[in-house]
């Protein structure tokens, strides 16, 4: 215990003390003003509320999702918000032709890509597992491999315009009311995470917690962990494994 006292809980603090005062840029919406992003999964909750914010922001927008009508009504609510421009193109993220292809479209039609927003997930059953292989496939073809093919396919122009890659993962009240009833938890407003959401994408934060507590922060941003990875990576040669 005095060696916990001593040692342990003065570096927690100074970790803790870093995460919350180091200098970050202040964000500002001009930041997004004429960038080019691509938001997957927004035809409804938080993926549209992202595309609303972008566009009042000025961004060019590209949207996608199954739904093609609701895609519309979403491109032309963007395009009434302001932004510099709006298009959609409709896809099933388990085919990995369209993902790839998608991409390749979406940096053509804005010549070029700042930002990628993977928002989409696909709905998962909330029964117990019933040998049902084909969902699992699915879950991982949609929740995992989508997003390595989509990214993968983005980097190219994100190389080039020194841009980032932003994953969501959200409790917001599209993804409460799919498992309501199995699921008890207040729905986050979609709106504000949203553009907490954005906002950590436009500074390039590692992790963002919406709403976050002291111990949101502690246990989710596990500053622990971040000190094992900065000390375990000390034993890699990064510049070889690089080459290799």
């Amino acid at each position: 215990m005095a060696y916990l006292k001593k040692y342990l809980l003065p570096i927690l603090g100074l970790f803790m003390a870093y995460y919350f005062y180091s200098a970050n840029e202040e964000f500002r919406p001009e930041m997004l003003q004429g960038k080019k992003v691509i938001v997957t999964g927004a035809s409804k909750g938080i993926g549209e509320a992202m595309a609303y914010h972008l566009a009042k922001m000025g961004a060019h927008v590209v949207v996608t999702a199954r739904s093609k009508e609701n895609l519309k009504k979403v491109v032309s609510h963007c395009l009434e918000l302001g932004a510099a421009s709006a298009h959609y193109i409709a896809g099933a993220m388990e085919d990995m032709t369209f993902t790839e292809q998608f991409v390749v479209k979406a940096g053509q039609l804005m010549g070029g890509l700042d930002m990628l927003i993977l928002n989409h997930v696909t709905n998962s059953s909330m029964n117990l597992f019933n040998n049902e292989i084909h969902h699992v496939r699915k879950s991982m073809e949609v929740n995992f491999l989508s997003y390595v093919v989509l990214s993968v396919a983005a980097l190219p122009m994100l190389k080039q315009s020194n841009g980032s890659i932003v994953v969501v993962s959200s409790i917001a009240e599209t993804a409460m009311n799919a498992v309501s009833g199995v699921f008890e938890r207040e729905a986050a407003p979609k709106e504000e995470c949203a553009l907490e959401i954005i906002k950590g994408g436009a500074l390039r934060q590692e992790e963002i917690y919406y709403g976050s507590s002291l111990w949101t922060t502690l246990l989710l941003g596990n500053p622990g962990r971040k000190l094992l990875e900065l000390l375990f990576l000390r034993n890699y040669n990064i510049d070889k494994f690089i080459n290799n």
